[in-house]
């Protein structure tokens, strides 16, 4: 069942490609009027995250925000021994820095029922190698708590999404070892698409989930259900 989202206004980030991109056009399908924001050049809505002024340009136009979706990310594979702090403080910037000052942006326009959905990772919930990221993602994860507990008396819902491995422009930047380990420890045994976090974010924003807030939800194919363990179970089976 299509979520109903028909005459809200949503913003999305990081719309022109991955799980954002994916976002938007669900959102538009689904009735919203989206606000397809991105860094590119040639976004109908050009956004830098991690500029509060950026952001204030944005919303300046407008009279209302029903729906906000933070999908805007960047990656960084340096492990803990090879990080750098200019690193670490750019993907901080980006990754949770970015949904706070959007989330500051939007709040004031803000209705009743409105809602949030922050794009996190299954890097917010293990130890993935990658630390900038992980460290960033992590953040976002407590970050999304705090704001649920905050807004959810002026009736705004804040829920965080946790994709596994999706298949994007960032998952594809990765090496083949790290799809077939992905892939390997998915029960599911492939990787997720776009489309399918997209479907779980729109129903997010939607009177359908009307008493979902603090949420934290996994679309992993399985894999954090496990918490490692499939690998005992493959095992045993072979």
């Amino acid at each position: 069942m299509t979520p109903d989202l028909e005459g809200r206004v949503v913003i999305v980030t990081g719309a022109r490609g991955g799980i954002g991109a994916a976002v938007a056009d669900a959102a538009q399908s689904a009735g919203a009027k989206v606000i397809a924001a991105d860094i590119s050049a040639d976004a109908d809505h050009r956004l830098d995250v991690t500029s509060g002024e950026s952001w204030r340009s944005l919303v300046s136009g407008l009279d209302q925000v029903d729906g906000l979706v933070n999908a805007a990310g960047i990656t960084h594979r340096a492990r803990i021994t090879e990080l750098d702090a200019d690193d670490l403080s750019r993907v901080m910037d980006v990754n949770a820095m970015g949904a706070v000052h959007g989330m500051q942006a939007a709040l004031p326009l803000m209705p009743v029922g409105a809602g949030i959905v922050n794009i996190c990772s299954l890097a917010g919930l293990t130890a993935h190698y990658a630390a900038a990221y992980t460290a960033s993602k992590w953040a976002l994860r407590g970050l999304s708590r705090v704001a649920s507990m905050e807004l959810g008396p002026r009736g705004i819902r804040v829920n965080t999404v946790f994709p596994g491995f999706i298949e994007t422009p960032m998952t594809a930047s990765a090496s083949d070892a790290f799809r077939r380990a992905n892939i390997a420890a998915a029960p599911v045994g492939r990787p997720g698409q776009p489309e399918e976090v997209a479907a779980l974010c729109c129903w997010l924003l939607s009177d359908a989930a009307s008493y979902v807030n603090g949420a934290e939800i996994t679309v992993d194919g399985g894999i954090a259900a496990h918490a490692g363990a499939k690998f005992i179970s493959d095992a045993l089976r072979s």
